[in-house]
């Protein structure tokens, strides 16, 4: 019976640590996350500004007359 319950004992505390690394690695995850979406809109953004002075661009070029 003790042997059992030593083992029981060592099988939660392994579940106890592997739940312990996975928050952290759940958080570290999260934060890419949050990292990776503000990087993204500020390309978005790049992105539009450069399209729009494209578009000024391409407005300024006269027509083909022919």
């Amino acid at each position: 019976m003790e042997a059992e319950l030593k083992s029981l004992e060592q099988k939660i505390n392994h579940c106890v640590e592997l739940c312990q690394r996975l928050r952290v690695s759940n958080q570290e995850l999260r934060q890419q996350l949050a990292s990776a979406l503000n990087q993204n809109r500020h390309l978005e953004e790049k992105i539009g500004g450069a399209a729009s002075r494209l578009e000024s661009l391409l407005n300024q070029i006269p027509e083909d007359g022919a």
